[in-house]
């Protein structure tokens, strides 16, 4: 019964986040796009209740499985919804399990290098130094969450907005991405001891778990424009769509949009328990994904595609940022090469059929 009303809560809160970011228009991208808060937009997630989709019931959210509130990122991908979704519900869900209260309003989490931040004890307080650059949304967020080193230790650190010195910068997608700097001292009451599965690894992978649902759901709305594009477009007294050779691009695009959205499938599976495995070899896929999908789609569009004016670079923009975002194909094809190693000769092909087994891959 209890697996039943999850799953109820799940389709209520999908077909609520579908009319929800389907509202938003270009305008509301457009101004994000030019620094601007999106104010109105972030209070319609806020009332939505979305930004504690990744929160036990218990500490104020749905109580509904990850996977299922993964999926919100996926619908907010397809409308790319101008909105620090994803990095609030991450944040949430680490404050919630460090027994923080879950922040009152947008907030963020910086992924960074292990030691990148510090700790040193300052009487009753904590003094904390480091600096990272591409904090997502940082200017506009009110609570910043990192993770911090004291004594070969980790700590969950609550920061204030205006305790950060924060420069704005932007990231390939054109969203906020800014560099972040902290020498401060804060409250006792803001720093607790990271869970044990709360790593520096860890938390680049959990963030990665929810921009490969955000690109499954950006590569859905790039193939359906680019099919709708190619059905409309008449050369020569037929649709494009009609010729072979845009139609072997389509079946292309079709495939790899697939294969992200699998790769969404197993990330989100694979959150709860931190798997990094799972989602280093699905952020590569969707990683790979986007860079086969994005540039046929600008091919079948011509130089139309290529237009400010035109939609399709909201999607492959975000697309080629997210890809690189939260580890490159790079940086997580080289965690799965290394275990692959280790894993010797005779282990090879037990670990290659073991990748996502766990998550119904």
């Amino acid at each position: 019964m209890a697996d039943q009303q999850s799953d109820d809560t799940g389709a209520l809160l999908n077909e609520s986040a579908t009319r929800l970011f389907g509202s938003f228009d270009e305008k509301d991208i457009r101004a994000v796009e030019q620094g601007e808060w999106p104010d109105a937009a972030w209070a319609k997630v806020q009332d939505a209740g979305f930004a504690l989709a990744l929160v036990s019931e218990a500490a104020g959210g749905f109580g509904i499985a990850s996977a299922e509130a993964i999926s919100l990122l996926r619908i907010s991908g397809y409308h790319a919804a101008p909105v620090p979704l994803a990095e609030t519900m991450l944040a949430n869900r680490l404050l919630s399990e460090t027994g923080f209260d879950i922040a009152d309003g947008p907030a963020t989490v910086v992924v960074a290098e292990s030691g990148a931040f510090t700790l040193a004890k300052h009487g009753s307080d904590w003094r904390i130094k480091g600096r990272a650059a591409g904090v997502p949304w940082a200017r506009h967020v009110g609570t910043i969450v990192l993770l911090a080193a004291h004594e070969n230790k980790s700590f969950v650190v609550r920061l204030t907005r205006a305790v950060a010195s924060v420069a704005p910068a932007m990231s390939f997608a054109n969203l906020p991405a800014d560099d972040v700097a902290v020498d401060a001292e804060i409250s006792d009451h803001d720093v607790r001891p990271a869970p044990a599965n709360w790593t520096s690894q860890s938390l680049k992978a959990a963030f990665a778990a929810l921009r490969v649902s955000e690109m499954a759901g950006a590569l859905a709305r790039v193939m359906e424009i680019t099919v709708g594009y190619a059905n409309e477009r008449v050369q020569f007294g037929k649709p494009i769509g009609k010729q072979q050779a845009i139609q072997q691009q389509l079946a292309v695009l079709a495939g790899q949009a697939a294969a992200a959205g699998g790769a969404a499938e197993v990330a989100s599976a694979a959150f709860d328990g931190v798997d990094v495995l799972a989602i280093a070899a699905a952020k590569v896929r969707a990683g790979e994904a986007a860079s086969i999908a994005a540039p046929i789609a600008h091919q079948v569009h011509g130089a139309i595609g290529f237009t400010e004016e035109h939609r399709l670079h909201f999607f492959t923009r975000r697309l080629w940022g997210w890809r690189d975002e939260c580890g490159s194909d790079r940086y997580w094809s080289k965690v799965v090469g290394q275990q692959a190693i280790a894993a010797g000769a005779d282990g090879l092909w037990p670990f290659v059929v073991a990748v996502g087994a766990g998550q119904g891959a």
